[in-house]
């Protein structure tokens, strides 16, 4: 009896692939093994970066927040530490929002901490 092969679903998980690899360069959108191992390192880099990406706006923020309370006579450490006190619930994201779109709002909590 001959051996019988499922191509539709062979054909399918490889139309998948492919798929998912249109627009790279060259053989990489085309010839399967290339496209296959290009395809699996790009969602590497993109399950990394998701976390890297993390990394980098929370000290974006911090960088903010620190130019904001610079100008005010305060250092960053010692902002947070007075801000952690007084018992204020403000993140850093909201924070760094306030300090670079909203200074007249920032400056008030400024002053509430000082």
């Amino acid at each position: 009896m001959p051996r019988s092969v499922n191509h539709v679903a062979s054909r399918a998980r490889r139309k998948k692939i492919l798929n998912l690899t249109k627009g790279y360069w060259g053989a990489r959108a085309n010839v399967w093994t290339i496209a296959k191992n290009t395809l699996e390192k790009g969602l590497t880099y993109a399950y990394r970066d998701r976390k890297n990406k993390k990394r980098t706006m929370r000290a974006l923020w911090i960088q903010r927040i620190n130019a904001g309370v610079r100008a005010e006579g305060l250092s960053y450490s010692e902002f947070m530490g007075k801000l952690n006190a007084k018992g204020l619930k403000l993140n850093r994201k909201v924070l760094a929002d306030l300090a670079m779109n909203h200074p007249e709002a920032f400056k008030a909590v400024i002053n509430q901490v000082k």
